[in-house]
């Protein structure tokens, strides 16, 4: 057992608190809907990034390369300065929504290089030009191009001309549990000396100045030399010890109400949270002369020489260390084998050294974006006692229907900076790779979802703060039952059942919302609108119908198939040691098939999903007069039902005999919808039975599209619509428009659910991983016998395990490196192929180009595209 391992079996047990701190702090909290009190629900104008150096945050804090603990009352990260800006360099800069013309897009350049599941070691590398930053260029040139046009980035300004940028290394250790050691190495890449101010920033969130708590916690000099003292009631006497004798600036962690809104400061302080700011750039008189405050920083100015390196030291422990920097360079050092150790374990399995690369960088990205997530939503909407009430709209408007809400934890973001909240699908797949790193963590992930202060009493989990009511894709219980086997398989012991339990009965309040709420007529044909997949219909189909219209989802019904079929599942395991859950297995296997029926129109109610003449499934829309018509855009809507499909072994059907004589009623009383989705009399490998809504033929036509390279599979995984709608775009008239879907392979040209993600062309992670699961599930029935041609037209036969396999390979070479030395998702900018500070580093994006494999979308999206670190792990 590694070190690694020692210190997380004590964080569990509990014996030691490692993972009290960790990097918890937000990317940008400026911008959120936490912090938006406005009448008419504008976020990105209630609180930009202009305000935020100067705007004391409501729900959470910010920061560059930062730690928090995990309440975040005390926050560490990084600030610089390279004499040229208008402003420190403490938050990352980015695009609003409305700013970008592709929604909202940070305009840095920075890595997640290292970090292990307790949080002993990390790893950041920033790159701060040491010109003037690009601020108002990148505004502007963006504001000036329209959707057809890509995105204005940081390179395309030349603050990387000639290397004139400094590599800032950001690094933790940890010597205790409470006892943080913080090194910042800044490299000089450029070809002359050059000089940059670093400040190691120390700071309170603000819970004090909202009537609710007075409690003013405190930082000061401490009198015995260069350090930082923290008194505070919660985390005891810390101190921050300062190597090399900085100087120390004060202020507060508070608004400057006179800047921002041009009025007097109401709060008892000179000095506000804009004050370090204000001193170093204007040399104004912002900073506390008596050395006192909730703000704080330790001023590094370094001259360095071109192509050399300086480094800042500070330590924040326990107060009273005489010699904090002693063994200061020895702890950093073993903490950086013990990660090192801990990954050979890791990957003991995966021989190839790119492949380790990628997959280290990749499980960074999953640790470094937890995130200290604070929402209390009834708070949010009445307001606070020492604040103006806020507008009356505002009971009425976004979230007021889930006053029961109340997060205050540490959540797996999607990224940290373009998505610092949750989002319900997204969480649930970000678990499988964290479930690589510490099982328990992953757990603990999947059940807070599940718990009353986040379930809505009705059962619906909630999507995200932009609009908690929206509709994700239902795959918690898939996530629950994976990540179930996967600490399974990790332990080598029975499992941990009371986990699936509690997950299991909690989400039988979510599928009765479904069934009750998006199943309006009865009839297990499913609505589900958005459903994750933004812009990929023709419509929003979010956005309310013409009155007596409505939409048959295909992509809705599947998930909810497959959803039944995972609920079945996770009961049969239940029943193995508790006999009580075969009626609810029985319960959903039963639903599965009448889903099943309904989408083949069994009962002549409504339109078949299914195509006979595309052999391909769409949805249908039902408008007055016109009856139902199938919507016919090729896309992964249709692909979905590939989703719903488990096999089961005799050993288990064994164990479950009540369970095992309710499918036999179903096989010779309901023999015609049994024989939809059951091969039960034709036992396939090693005496297994299929649940499937596809039969082999219909998933064979399936699979001949998804397969053929002229319309789904692209060279790194399947596309989200058909290329076919490239040189023939679907088109339907409807109430009065003609609308269009064609396939664009990279950013979306529309504006729907902010342009900011596309779903009619490009590769994206999640749906690709399901596909690639499915076909080991089919596999796993069909055995080798069964062979599909791979790719369509080729006329080569591969078995669908080879066919899983295939595509992984194809997503994986998203980022390995090829025979040319390219990293396809890093796409064309010649900085990030071949410089050799930069053609190491890995980004991992929302989705990627449906040609060319490049990255697209926001780019530190480790969250879901974390995945290809569980594909890159070989099966064992």
């Amino acid at each position: 057992m590694t070190a690694e391992h020692e210190r997380l079996a004590a964080a569990q047990a509990p014996r030691a608190p490692w993972r009290r701190w960790g990097p918890y702090l937000s990317e940008r909290q400026w911008g959120t809907v936490r912090e938006d009190y406005s009448a008419d629900g504008q976020a990105w104008q209630h609180c930009t990034h202009d305000m935020a150096r100067s705007y004391a945050y409501r729900w959470g804090e910010d920061g560059l390369g930062g730690i928090s603990d995990d309440q975040q009352l005390l926050c560490l990260s990084v600030g610089l300065w390279n004499g040229h800006d208008p402003i420190l360099k403490e938050r990352l800069f980015g695009l609003s929504g409305p700013e970008g013309n592709h929604g909202e897009d940070v305009k840095e350049v920075y890595y997640y290089l290292d970090n292990v599941p307790t949080h002993a070691y990390m790893h950041q590398l920033y790159k701060y030009p040491q010109h003037a930053f690009p601020y108002e260029w990148l505004v502007q040139e963006n504001a000036r191009r329209g959707r057809q046009q890509p995105e204005f980035e940081l390179f395309d300004t030349g603050a990387f001309h000639d290397n004139r940028y400094f590599d800032v290394s950001i690094e933790y250790a940890k010597a205790a549990p409470d006892d943080i050691l913080l090194q910042i190495t800044v490299h000089n890449r450029g070809p002359v000396a050059a000089t940059v101010h670093v400040l190691p920033q120390l700071w309170f969130r603000n819970t004090w100045a909202w009537g609710l708590d007075d409690y003013r916690p405190q930082l000061a000099a401490d009198p015995a030399g260069s350090a930082i003292a923290v008194h505070h009631q919660k985390l005891g006497e810390l101190c921050l010890y300062c190597d090399q004798d900085p100087t120390l600036l004060f202020c507060d962690n508070e608004t400057n109400t006179q800047r921002l809104y041009k009025t007097p400061p109401t709060a008892p302080t000179a000095y506000f949270k804009d004050g370090i700011n204000d001193y170093l750039v204007h040399g104004a008189a912002t900073i506390n002369p008596a050395q006192t405050g909730t703000k704080a920083a330790a001023d590094y100015p370094l001259s360095i020489p071109a192509g050399a390196s300086k480094s800042v030291r500070v330590r924040l422990g326990p107060a009273g260390q005489t010699h904090p920097f002693a063994d200061f360079e020895q702890l950093l050092k073993q903490r950086h084998q013990e990660a090192d150790q801990y990954y050979a374990a890791v990957q003991a399995a995966l021989s190839n050294a790119d492949a380790r690369r990628v997959q280290r960088q990749a499980f960074a990205g999953m640790l470094w974006s937890k995130q200290f997530y604070y929402y209390d939503v009834p708070q949010w909407l009445s307001g606070d006692p020492a604040t103006p009430p806020p507008p009356a709209q505002r009971q009425h408007g976004r979230n007021a229907g889930w006053l029961h809400l109340n997060n205050a934890d540490i959540i797996s973001m999607p990224d940290k900076w373009e998505y610092p909240w949750y989002a319900a699908w997204d969480l649930a797949f970000h678990c499988l790779p964290l479930a690589q790193l510490d099982p328990e963590f992953a757990k603990h992930q999947l059940r807070l979802l599940c718990q009353d202060w986040y379930m809505h009493p009705n059962g619906q989990l909630p999507a995200y703060e932009w609009n908690l009511s929206d509709v994700n894709p239902p795959v918690h219980a898939w996530a629950t039952w994976r990540v179930y086997k996967m600490c399974q398989k990790h332990s080598g012991g029975p499992g941990d059942t009371d986990f699936l339990a509690t997950v299991f009965h909690r989400l039988l309040l979510n599928f009765t919302w479904w069934v009750n709420r998006k199943d309006r007529s009865g009839r297990n044909i499913f609505e589900g609108g958005f459903l994750g997949l933004d812009n990929i219909g023709l419509f929003d189909r979010s956005a309310p119908l013409a009155a007596g219209s409505s939409l048959e989802q295909a992509d809705a019904t599947s998930w909810m198939a497959m959803y039944a079929l995972n609920m079945m599942r996770m009961a049969l395991e239940l029943a193995r040691t508790n006999p009580i859950y075969q009626d609810l297995a029985s319960k959903f296997f039963e639903h599965f098939l009448y889903i099943a029926g309904a989408m083949t129109n069994m009962d002549q109610a409504h339109q078949d999903l299914w195509d006979d003449e595309d052999e391909f499934y769409y949805d249908a829309l039902h408008t007055p007069g016109n009856g139902l018509q199938l919507l016919k855009t090729r896309s992964l809507v249709g692909l979905i039902p590939l989703f719903a499909v488990e096999v089961l072994d005799d050993e288990l059907l064994q164990s479950v005999p009540q369970f095992g004589a309710r499918l036999r009623w179903f096989l010779e009383n309901r023999p015609q919808l049994a024989s939809l989705v059951s091969r039960w009399q034709e036992p396939g490998q090693q005496a297994t039975h299929l649940l499937s809504l596809l039969r082999g033929h219909r998933m064979k036509r399936l699979l001949a599209r998804a397969l053929d390279e002229a319309e789904f599979l692209s060279d790194y995984g399947i596309r989200s619509l058909s290329r076919y709608h490239l040189d023939h775009p679907y088109q339907f008239h409807c109430a009065g428009q003609d609308l269009t879907v064609r396939y664009e392979a990279g950013e979306s040209t529309t504006d729907m659910y902010g342009g900011n993600s596309n779903w009619r062309g490009p590769i994206w992670m999640p749906t690709n991983f399901l596909i690639i699961e499915s076909l080991q599930r089919f596999h796993h029935y069909y055995g080798d016998d069964f062979q599909v041609e791979y790719p369509t037209g080729s006329g080569k036969y591969c078995t669908l395990l080879q066919i899983a396999d295939a595509l992984s390979a194809r997503l994986t070479q998203l980022f390995l490196r090829n025979e040319a030395g390219i990293r396809p998702a890093l796409g064309s900018n010649a900085h990030l192929q071949q410089d050799p500070h930069f053609r190491d580093y890995l980004l991992f994006h929302e989705y990627f180009h449906g040609d060319t494999g490049q990255g697209l979308g926001a780019s530190h999206q480790t969250g879901w595209t974390g995945l290809i670190a569980k594909l890159l792990q070989p099966r064992t």
